[in-house]
């Protein structure tokens, strides 16, 4: 188990040398920081916190600046858990960059989704509604919330209530190129929540480290064209105007 934190920059597209259109999630990952060790023997279970996002001293306190200290690094806005990893492959205030992840690998992203406000049933849970004739007096209402006995409503009945802004995972993504000039992940589809957001790239519970076979992308190169001479050290175009004067006169 890896992982590392990013924000979320947008959607965009991709294409391989075979034609192929590949809807992708640009994630651009800033170096992370080890702040944390944790173990068994001190605190019960094995995870590694990452700190992302440095920020000024006069906007942490006294509390996070000291923590952030032990491992020689700056305040950062974000700090985050990663369990089951193998703590000995870590070491306090430990550099994590975007190369721990390779094309074609599989992962879980995690983040929070966008916010709906207060939403109806039918928005919220999918449930149908009723006739729109305008006898039918009964459109997009919650229903029947229960039988005659116990006289209340039962526990887990689905309501009309405030929708999104909770932590959702998107399993199974895959990496489909890996920026480390620019500091930036694509992952093939969408994740959670909206531009902006920080977002937790791990690897897949369900597929392990698994690695896919991907195709080569078309890449978009500016080439410079250098100007090719002529004996009398003039460019193409010149001797070509130069003639074409000629023939005018």
């Amino acid at each position: 188990m890896k992982g590392i934190l990013g924000k979320k920059v947008g959607m965009t597209q991709v294409f391989t040398k075979s034609g192929k259109l590949i809807p992708v999630t640009v994630i651009e990952v800033e170096p992370n920081v080890v702040t944390q060790i944790k173990t068994v023997e001190k605190d019960g279970y094995n995870a590694v916190q990452l700190g992302a996002v440095s920020i000024k001293e006069k906007s942490s306190n006294k509390a996070k600046t000291g923590h952030t200290a032990k491992a020689n690094t700056t305040p950062k806005r974000f700090l985050r858990e990663i369990r089951g990893v193998n703590v000995e492959d870590y070491t306090l205030g430990q550099v994590i960059d975007a190369s721990i992840f390779k094309e074609g690998e599989v992962v879980d992203v995690t983040g929070t989704s966008k916010g709906k406000g207060y939403q109806g049933v039918i928005k919220r849970w999918n449930q149908s509604r009723g006739p729109m004739g305008h006898g039918s007096q009964y459109h997009r209402g919650v229903g029947s919330l229960g039988t005659l006995l116990p006289m209340h409503v039962l526990k887990g009945k689905k309501m009309p209530g405030h929708m999104g802004n909770e932590k959702t995972t998107i399993q199974n993504l895959e990496v489909v190129t890996v920026d480390l000039e620019n500091n930036v992940i694509l992952v093939k589809g969408n994740v959670p929540g909206p531009k902006k957001s920080l977002v937790m790239i791990k690897t897949s519970v369900k597929k392990g480290e698994q690695v896919n076979e991907t195709e080569e992308l078309i890449t978009y190169e500016v080439v410079e064209e250098t100007p090719v001479e002529t004996a009398e050290n003039q460019t193409v175009e010149e001797a070509v105007t130069e003639e074409n004067t000629e023939v005018t006169e």
